[in-house]
């Protein structure tokens, strides 16, 4: 804001974008991220397109400081497409550690061998072919083609759409779930010229991570706060209460715990095992008896651990193999 406290400039809304103000508008969020962007290997320029597809996957839900190891040790054990594809899809659940949504690594691999098998092991270049691989929806295949292809594709994430409900609507958030208003809304914000447009999408984005947070917005470090229609309508509360994913005594903690076992476990773990403690089955502390230890610290009733397990066999994450269970083969 100038000293006096007036607007630099009018704030936007959603009737009145005019090409002026978008020209601008895009110039301060793009001069922003381009001096304050975070250094991320998956927006280098040596980075492959199966890397930015990798990082596009980890990235759901999840943040980047828990990615960034992850991802790393992943390219640099599959490379290409075709080296995760050759592998048992267990190893590829194995690997994904602690990310959490393990489906995730189930629908990478799978997406590898898709790629291997229909785009010659080399990840397709448009929107249209992208959206067609297992477990790419639409914001995917959209963030591939703009950041591993310099495409001018409409992305929209959890950040983008906050930064557009503040800053064009005037709104605290965004709805909970992506309506087509808000996709209408992005494709008007979308600059004109593919270069722009990319480096748009990326700094959209950033802001929303960085500055235009859920929970305490820093807008004093926010490029264009003297533009944006929720400052300037008073900082109206939001029309509802964000529900946080609940974790503890939850099937989704056992789930949790038995995958760490079974990440763990050279040989199918016998179903008694989940049942007893590890001590009582003579295993050492530094081995599967820690992930075990873990798992009984829960006390989780038999029929919940029973449903947990259920559902991983049901999602193709574990596999009953010679009378115990393990990840995939």
């Amino acid at each position: 804001m100038p000293a006096d406290g007036a607007p630099a400039t009018a704030p936007f809304g959603t009737d009145d974008l005019r090409p002026g103000q978008l020209a601008a508008l895009h110039g301060r969020i793009t001069g922003w991220f381009a001096e304050t962007a975070r250094d991320l290997p998956w927006r280098e320029r040596h980075c492959s397109p199966w890397g930015v597809l990798v990082s596009e996957i980890m990235l759901q839900q999840t943040p980047v400081v828990r990615v960034l190891p992850v991802w790393r040790e992943w390219l640099k054990r599959w490379p290409t497409p075709a080296a995760l594809a050759g592998e048992p899809a267990g190893e590829a659940v194995r690997s994904w550690g602690r990310l959490g949504y393990p489906r995730r690594a189930l629908r990478l691999q799978a997406a590898a061998a898709a790629i291997v098998r229909d785009h010659g092991g080399k990840v397709p270049g448009n929107y249209t072919e992208l959206l067609a691989l297992p477990g790419v929806g639409s914001y995917t295949a959209a963030a591939v083609a703009a950041f591993a292809f310099g495409l001018r594709e409409t992305v929209v994430d959890t950040n983008i759409r906050r930064v557009h409900a503040r800053l064009v609507s005037g709104v605290a958030l965004p709805s909970p779930s992506l309506n087509a208003a808000e996709m209408r809304l992005a494709a008007e914000l979308l600059p004109d010229d593919v270069g722009t447009s990319v480096h748009w999408n990326a700094a959209v984005m950033e802001l929303g991570a960085l500055v235009c947070t859920a929970r305490a917005p820093k807008c004093a470090d926010c490029p264009v706060r003297d533009s944006c229609a929720w400052l300037a309508a008073g900082e109206p509360p939001p029309s509802y209460v964000p529900k946080g994913q609940a974790w503890h005594g939850t099937d989704r903690q056992v789930r949790g715990a038995v995958m760490a076992v079974l990440r763990r476990a050279d040989a199918p773990v016998p179903a008694e095992m989940f049942q007893r403690e590890p001590a009582d089955l003579g295993f050492a502390a530094d081995g599967i008896g820690v992930p075990l230890s873990a798992l009984h610290r829960l006390n989780s009733a038999p029929e919940q651990l029973e449903r947990a397990i259920a559902g991983l066999l049901g999602d193709g994450l574990a596999e009953l193999h010679q009378g115990g269970y393990r990840l995939p083969a």
